[in-house]
């Protein structure tokens, strides 16, 4: 059976409305999008790391209850688990303040076993921070003579665009290990300075990763293939929190990736229909997600999605 492989940090997202802390529930950009796919019932583990305190005791006991596996998370003796505070704004779009305290020593955690086929999905700051480089490029060397599919998400963050020039060398590596690039026009304006997403894919994306695709809020999704150049519409919704929409989006087009059986050797001749079909189950769990407060679909969404 295939399954589904993250690296990436978890937290503690404690979220404050109106300045009042409003609920706490673990987070982390990879691990948002794996709670819902092990909501679906898909094989999932995960790489990363927690600290040997409370807050790790509760984002392991979360991880189990979700069916991921906790076998590659490192527990870390020195330093702290970490924590994020999302203030919510009107619109309900969330700014973060982080603390984290890593020891040296990080990611002690073994080689997954990954078969051909199954997907690893990377992102965020955790897949350019130096202190985690070499062991990133050990998984991503092994996924990719597996013939795993590599899912990349830069998911950059404005706090990280002052490094963007900095950082731009990692990220093109990360694009050219990747298999599909899904970013928001944010992220891409945040590295590269462009808002126009067929510049982005034509001057940045294209020559390291043919299959891009591009969220854009309400304003839909464009898919690039090398042979396609789509744009889809998304459903108006009223979002209560955008927190984890991307994240979620991302465990859709896995999900979608795995319902119709699309393997490494597929997606170079994926038609528009199936892109369509892919696509469509992002933006159902995108849209779900948004509608509450949790970073990931509910357990009674999943049992409804799996029929």
């Amino acid at each position: 059976m295939r399954k589904v492989i993250g690296i990436g940090e978890t937290i503690l997202d404690i979220i404050f409305k109106n300045d009042q802390p409003h609920t706490a529930v673990p987070g982390g950009s990879v691990f948002n999008g794996l709670v819902s796919l092990g909501r679906l019932n898909v094989p999932v583990s995960f790489i990363s790391e927690v600290g040997n305190d409370r807050v790790g005791d509760i984002i392991r006991k979360f991880m189990e209850e979700n069916h991921i596996s906790t076998e590659l998370v490192d527990r870390f003796p020195d330093g702290k688990s970490p924590i994020s505070l999302a203030f919510l704004d009107d619109d309900n779009n969330a700014n973060y303040t982080f603390y984290k305290d890593y020891p040296k020593q990080r990611l002690e955690v073994s080689m997954p076993v990954i078969n051909q086929d199954d997907i690893l999905i990377f992102g965020s700051y955790y897949s350019l921070n130096p202190a985690l480089r070499e062991r990133t490029i050990e998984f991503l060397e092994y996924a990719k003579e597996r013939k795993a599919i590599i899912y990349y998400d830069p998911n950059f963050r404005k706090a990280h665009a002052h490094e963007a020039i900095y950082l731009t060398p990692t990220i093109l590596e990360n694009l050219e290990y990747a298999d599909i690039v899904r970013g928001s026009d944010e992220d891409f304006f945040n590295i590269f300075g462009k808002t126009d997403v067929d510049r982005v894919y034509s001057d940045h994306i294209k020559f390291y990763c043919e299959r891009f695709i591009s969220t854009h809020g309400a304003n839909g999704v464009n898919l690039y293939t090398g042979k396609l150049s789509e744009h889809f519409d998304t459903d108006a919704i009223n979002p209560v929190s955008t927190i984890g929409a991307g994240d979620n989006f991302n465990a859709g087009i896995i999900y979608g990736l795995l319902k119709y059986n699309i393997g490494y050797h597929d997606l170079p001749s994926l038609s528009k229909e199936t892109w369509k079909k892919i696509i469509r189950c992002g933006m159902d769990l995108a849209s779900e997600v948004c509608q509450s407060y949790d970073n990931y679909i509910s357990k009674e969404f999943a049992a409804s999605y799996r029929k």
